[in-house]
């Protein structure tokens, strides 16, 4: 049996899902949109704002949003590349809903990320928490800017 690939993405502002779609196309996965229950707003995702909502989640690490649904079929996949934008250094919370929500035993889960400056700092070790002993989570690496396809083929196959 093939071992199949699922590329499942968080995007507040759009940026992480264009580079999502462009790997899951490179990697020959399927696609599956992490979408909170209460889509972010402009306001939401102000970090210069200490209400808005992203710096109240941000800032409270136990917070778990909601997510719109949790359909995703993660058991017929072997391994999955699992994209966000950095928020504060790490993973937005609702990446620790996701992970959560399911079972991971056995599988790799590869991260990227976009950031507008932030690298990946500690969020590997901040989400393994959120998973079972038994999953393998991967610091994969900031997919800024737009990738050749070529490029995103090679990190797959080196994954």
């Amino acid at each position: 049996m093939a071992a199949k690939t699922l590329v499942a993405y968080f995007s507040a502002s759009g940026v992480t899902a264009g580079v999502a779609k462009e790997l899951a196309k490179a990697a020959g996965a399927d696609l599956y949109e992490i979408r909170p229950q209460v889509p972010y707003t402009n306001a939401d995702l102000d970090w210069t704002n200490k209400r808005s909502r992203s710096s109240i989640e941000m800032n409270d690490l136990s917070s778990r949003p909601v997510m719109a649904d949790t359909d995703a079929d993660v058991n017929g996949y072997d391994t999955i590349f699992l994209g966000f934008p950095i928020w504060w250094g790490i993973a937005p919370t609702i990446i620790n809903t996701f992970l959560e929500s399911y079972d991971f035993s056995k599988k790799k889960i590869v991260l990227f990320a976009t950031s507008g400056g932030s690298g990946f700092g500690r969020t590997a070790d901040a989400l393994k928490p959120s998973v079972s002993a038994q999953a393998e989570i991967v610091t994969g690496k900031l997919l800024n800017g737009r990738q050749s396809a070529a490029d995103l083929k090679k990190w797959v196959k080196n994954i």
